[in-house]
């Protein structure tokens, strides 16, 4: 199995997907009514679980994963990206916030341990 990526580059890649699902949110609404809405971050947090969703499934990680040159992968070796049910699953125990945060010595935490998925650097990938 390759190793797991390092919980700051983890870190960057959800840092970078959360400002911009935060920012198409903005975008949407318009700065006033973000700033007055109570409810945008419940907004922010479903554009982030259906965008780390979607471009897992399709691409292989989330928009901020791409950016940071990280990809989810299967345990199994097989080497195409997890399918949508399980990849929206992933998504939402990131959002929860705990599951990240319970990990195993490898550094897979709850989240992936449920799809059997770890993160890995992409040049780890490709050695």
């Amino acid at each position: 199995m390759i190793e797991t990526a390092s919980w700051a580059r983890r870190f960057g890649a959800l840092v970078v997907d959360w400002a911009a699902c935060t920012l198409v949110v903005v975008f949407v609404l318009g700065p006033e009514q973000w700033s007055d809405d109570p409810l945008s971050g419940f907004y922010a947090t479903g554009l982030f679980i259906l965008e780390s969703a979607f471009f897992t499934a399709l691409l292989g990680g989330s928009f901020g994963k791409l950016v940071t040159r990280l990809r989810v992968v299967r345990v199994d070796g097989v080497g195409r990206p997890i399918e949508l049910f399980p990849a929206l699953l992933r998504s939402i125990l990131i959002a929860l916030v705990i599951p990240p945060l319970v990990f195993r010595p490898d550094g897979r935490g709850l989240h992936d341990m449920a799809v059997k998925t770890q993160t890995v650097r992409l040049a780890d990938l490709r050695a």
